[in-house]
């Protein structure tokens, strides 16, 4: 038998002053609590408790033992309360990778976090390639395309599409592209980490998939290089939209083929263990979830995204 349980109930016996009153309190036979008292004296090759037809008491051990056991059962009790109450307050280190282009957005929520959870500590670090989460010991990444690796568990965070644009310079110095298949014939600035490498990947009006596979003379792994290269005139940039969006509303950057809308994709939480997640990570990612949904609202009113 759980020797822990026995325990528990060896304590009842003698606090209720009997086996009837001790199976009553437990929900529990008779015949049970009999049995849990009777593999700890076995156990131990002792009578705990002195038994009649009206009532039982402690023998000399029985007190002994009882004293000794009821304290640890308190300090497990206590033990199960701190740890309750830790998992029920945000607290330590929260480590986190992220995509370089998306900090911006997650740095006004991680001082919000911080301000709600004063008992946390955050370690940020951000690239463009996604790192290794159980090797490097992250508690989670935030990416905005999803994860090679699929045993990792993935939230939804919220759907986003690239913009096709260009800057005025760009567009008043070269014919403006009337279909996908234009594109082929002008300097595209290419995203080294585009899932689909340098095949453009659009929606018609019709919602039906198709693609232009383009080139040109600037390809970075940093979607801010990008977007400089872009502002500057050097050339057509398939722009994440939470990144362009000012500049768009701004009149910067212009959107090009309205009637085609680039391929829809996520910004997602991504983390290794779905089961025990902790209070940390979870109060984050929910965080994270409400103001990215914001921050997508306000796209939507600037034009940026349907």
């Amino acid at each position: 038998m759980d020797r822990l349980t026995s325990l528990t109930v060896f304590g009842c016996v003698v606090e209720s002053g009997g086996f009837s009153a001790a199976a009553r309190r437990l929900n529990m036979s008779v015949t049970m609590v009999s049995s849990h008292v009777q593999a700890l004296e076995e156990r131990l090759g002792v009578r705990l408790l002195n038994r009649t037809t009206r009532k039982v008491s402690l023998t000399d051990i029985g007190r002994a033992y009882y004293e000794r056991s009821s304290r640890i059962l308190a300090d497990l009790d206590e033990a199960d309360r701190i740890a309750g109450a830790l998992h029920a307050t945000p607290r330590g280190t929260l480590k986190i990778d992220a995509g370089t282009h998306i900090v911006r957005f997650l740095s006004p929520v991680m001082a919000e976090f911080l301000d709600l959870y004063p008992a946390v500590s955050l370690e940020l670090t951000m690239g463009e390639k996604m790192v290794d989460l159980i090797e490097d010991g992250y508690d989670l990444a935030i990416r905005a395309t999803p994860p090679p690796n699929s045993t990792l568990v993935v939230r939804r965070l919220t759907p986003w599409r690239h913009i096709l644009c260009c800057a005025p310079a760009y567009r008043d110095s070269h014919p403006a592209p009337a279909s996908l298949s234009d594109l082929a014939h002008h300097n595209c600035l290419r995203y080294a980490f585009y899932p689909y490498g340098d095949e453009w990947r659009f929606e018609n009006a019709e919602g039906q998939q198709v693609s232009v596979r383009v080139s040109g003379n600037v390809v970075a792994n940093s979607a801010d290089v990008l977007r400089a290269m872009a502002l500057a005139g050097k050339g057509i940039f398939l722009a994440p939209s939470f990144m362009v969006a000012e500049d768009v509303a701004a009149g910067t950057l212009v959107r090009l083929l309205p009637g085609h809308r680039p391929v829809e994709f996520a910004i997602n939480a991504i983390y290794p263990h779905k089961h025990n997640l902790s209070t940390k990570v979870r109060s984050f990612i929910d965080l994270v979830a409400e103001r990215f949904a914001d921050h997508r609202r306000w796209m939507v009113d600037q034009g940026a995204v349907d």
